[in-house]
């Protein structure tokens, strides 16, 4: 239990033990003021909600640093990235605030300066899942009572920003690769990322059966580029279902390559890296084509307007493109797919005169088909 004692100067010390048995306390001037503090603590206590008044003033540069570093699955490119977040647009607004002072209007304000200032929409929203999370690692570490990070207006992602190539365009630009054509229909025709074609080795082709496994990709931390499995558990971990008209094309392109574990190896050897065949090659070769500013992702982007374009449907994407959540291809693709209300209506209503004939008398289907039929 909480007591208050008071003091010879006039104010009033509560003393209280945390749950985890460390002996705090806290001055108030006012015996109103500390007699509050208490009951509060022990109401906290009992619905299992206490959280100490003294972590709650850690600096949230320290919690960050404490949730990064309890992260232990985070592959080193994602951990670069988000530490590089972290550091040029998280710790500059709250850097040096208690995480117990942090309110939801202050987050609210940061987001909105943050897309104010020029930020694309889709790193804000990163910033912000970031920020997220470190809260609710916060709130169940019972460092603070509940996360800031609620409700909070996000800006949408603009999706008229992406480019997508026609059909006739990815034949064009392919073949504008001497080297590399089979590497720009992989991309397109399969929706892999750049880091996972990079990654694909001559293994993990199984041409008899026309398929193909995503089991690696080739990632950047540090300015360092290594080969990171994939675990099993992860979306991006999948076996994808190879067209005829590809397997042939990467049958030929293997047959002239040099002899490496890659699929598309560096001239040079071992794999690609792709700062290195941007600048020598990706960039030269699509500005001479006429494609002047179109990224390798672009391709990805491509793949699926594609593959929507021939009626795959939401999870058939998703699961090609390797998407952990339903909702991400939604967010990133779902204004692809076009409205088929009209169509489903017409289905719906074949399916209901359908049953109301099925089930009429023999005596009275042909005047019910008479009448549907006028």
């Amino acid at each position: 239990m909480a007591s208050i004692v008071k003091q010879e100067n006039g104010r009033y010390k509560v003393r209280y033990r945390t749950p985890d048995g460390k002996d705090r306390a806290k001055r108030f001037d006012r015996k109103r003021d500390a007699q509050t503090f208490a009951n509060t603590l022990e109401a906290d206590k009992i619905r299992g909600t206490f959280t100490d008044p003294r972590e709650a003033a850690t600096p949230f540069s320290k919690v960050a640093d404490q949730v990064m570093a309890g992260k232990l699955n985070l592959r080193p490119a994602t951990r670069a990235r988000d530490e590089s977040l972290i550091r040029c647009h998280v710790l500059p607004a709250f850097g040096r605030v208690a995480v117990g002072r942090i309110t939801r209007p202050q987050v609210q304000a940061w987001v909105s300066d943050l897309h104010e200032g020029g930020l694309a929409a889709r790193t804000v929203r990163e910033c912000y899942r970031i920020l997220s999370g470190i809260m609710s690692e916060a709130v169940l570490s019972k460092i603070i009572p509940q996360s800031p990070c609620q409700k909070i207006a996000l800006p949408r992602a603009d999706h008229t920003e992406r480019r997508f190539l026609s059909s006739d365009e990815v034949e064009r630009l392919a073949g504008t690769f001497e080297r590399d054509e089979a590497l720009v229909y992989s991309a397109v025709y399969l929706g892999c990322r750049w880091e996972e074609l990079a990654g694909l080795k001559r293994e993990h082709l199984e041409p008899l059966r026309r398929q193909v496994r995503i089991v690696g990709t080739i990632e950047r931390a540090g300015g360092t580029y290594n080969y990171v499995n994939l675990t099993k558990s992860e979306a991006g971990r999948r076996t994808l279902r190879v067209p005829g008209f590809l397997v042939e094309i990467l049958a030929a392109h293997l047959a002239r390559a040099p002899k490496s574990e890659w699929v598309f190896p560096a001239p040079e050897g071992g794999f690609l890296r792709y700062d290195n065949f941007r600048r020598r090659v990706w960039g030269p070769t699509v500005a001479g084509a006429g494609f002047e500013g179109l990224t390798f992702h672009e391709l990805r982007h491509t793949a699926t307007a594609i593959m929507v374009d021939q009626g795959a449907d939401l999870l058939q994407v998703m699961r090609r493109l390797g998407h952990k959540d339903i909702r991400t291809t939604l967010q990133l693709y779902g204004h692809l797919f076009p409205n088929r209300e009209d169509d489903l209506n017409d289905r719906l209503e074949a399916v209901f005169r359908a049953a109301r004939v099925s089930n009429a008398c023999p005596t009275d289907v042909v005047g019910l088909l008479a009448s549907e039929a006028t």
